[in-house]
């Protein structure tokens, strides 16, 4: 009897090893859908028949009475967060990706506590394993003052299935009115040096009008998953009492559907193929796939200046930075400019498009934030601000080592080796 017991378990466990097995190959060798356009776009970026084509395609409507601010590196960024914060009236929405202990986050709480005291309605949505390493008792002093904190897909046995999807936003939104868009978390990172490494490189995005509402919206969809509650009501989505701006901007959504195409993913190959002028990149991950490898060539072929700029020595990924320099050769020849960015790690997010567009938000150029993780953008049409990131964007081109066709012909064999390496894990990274 013990015998067959046993023998059982061992049935039981070899299916459930085999099941487990088939899941991680899957996920590690599927891929998601291979992005091209149908059409050329004959319309500049900037027009209003451009708005017509791009709204339906991504799902969003362009709101217009907006003001964009821009906040580059922790020092000014969180600093900025806090003091908005602090006026907070109604409600606090937080959804994070990274939120770890440090003297950030704890600056952070006391500020989220005081509001909590003070009536307003706080609530954090934090993804559970971009914060693994944090307890929910480091919140104890928000919860204890009456602010709520939800974690996205937990780590338990019955949503093992959905455990690959990740909440990747990082976004705050006080009142209903004033949202912080960007790539940044919460971490000290962001902020301090640490062991010889500067804090690193990053910038945030502070948006006043309708388009806050739309962040608004994006902070409702996880926060029902996470709670089960719909959150509406003035204390959400208030009426403006007066115009804060003429920046036409839309909040782009992304959550994966079941075949892995995204909202942000339609967004980026729209922009970029629409480009006539300038393509200016920023992305801490660049891992892109075949569709906008080709998109990007294709950019540059019909006479559009195309730079990117990618981590160098200070990358946080050394895997992921080696697979995505595999990336460089058809790029390099075509006459892309590709530069590795060496005074710090460079986290910025950010997509300049003919001077006019800018992409801000959480989105890198890989698979995981194009098919697998939920992401939000925002995209706004406005020369201003295109120009207040692209002195941004030269003066990292300053810090940065331009790389060359020849020099990525020389590459060792080592080099060689982690790219193919990286190669297996490209559809996770």
């Amino acid at each position: 009897m013990e015998f067959e017991k046993s023998r059982a378990l061992r049935i039981v466990a070899v299916i459930a090893i085999l099941g487990f097995t088939t899941w991680i190959l899957a996920a590690l060798f599927s891929h998601g859908p291979r992005y091209s356009l149908v059409a050329s776009t004959h319309v500049p970026v900037e027009s209003e028949a451009f708005l017509k084509q791009i709204e339906p395609l991504v799902n969003s409507k362009v709101t217009t009475n907006n003001q964009i601010e821009v906040f580059p590196n922790g020092e000014n960024f969180y600093e900025a967060e806090l003091a908005s914060l602090r006026q907070a009236q109604r409600s606090i929405n937080i959804e994070a990706y990274i939120f770890h202990r440090g003297q950030v986050t704890r600056r952070l709480l006391e500020v989220l506590a005081e509001r909590a005291r003070a009536g307003v309605k706080v609530r954090l949505v934090v993804d559970a394993l971009g914060s693994f390493s944090t307890s929910k008792r480091y919140f104890k002093s928000l919860t204890e003052a009456g602010g709520r904190i939800e974690w996205y897909h937990p780590l338990r046995w019955n949503n093992w299935f959905r455990s690959n999807n990740r909440t990747h936003r990082e976004m705050i939104v006080v009142d209903g009115s004033t949202a912080f868009v960007g790539g940044a978390g919460f971490a000290d990172w962001w902020r301090f040096p640490k062991g010889g490494h500067p804090r690193w490189r990053d910038t945030m995005f502070r948006v006043q009008g309708n388009a806050a509402f739309h962040v608004q919206g994006t902070f409702v969809e996880n926060w029902l998953e996470a709670s089960g509650e719909i959150l509406n009501g003035d204390d959400y989505f208030p009426l403006l009492s007066r115009n804060p701006g003429r920046t036409p901007a839309m909040v782009v959504v992304s959550t994966p559907s079941a075949g892995g195409s995204t909202r942000s993913r339609i967004l980026f190959e729209t922009l970029i193929g629409a480009a006539r002028k300038s393509i200016y990149i920023n992305t801490p991950y660049f891992l892109p796939d075949p569709g906008m490898q080709q998109e990007l060539v294709r950019a540059v072929k019909r006479g559009v200046t195309v730079k990117i700029i990618v981590p160098g020595k200070h990358g946080d990924h050394s895997l992921t930075r080696s697979s995505g320099r595999a990336a460089y050769g058809d790029l390099l020849k075509a006459g892309a400019g590709i530069y590795e960015y060496d005074a710090s790690m460079i986290h910025c997010k950010i997509m300049i498009i003919d001077g006019v567009w800018s992409v801000v938000g959480s989105t890198n150029l890989d698979n995981r934030s194009f098919g697998i993780n939920d992401e939000v953008n925002l995209a706004a049409l406005d020369s201003a601000v295109a120009t207040r990131l692209t002195q941004d964007f030269e003066q990292d081109l300053s810090h940065s080592e331009h790389q060359t066709l020849e020099a990525w012909n020389k590459r060792s064999l080592y080099e060689r080796a982690l790219e193919s390496i990286g190669w297996v894990l490209e559809n996770q990274q």
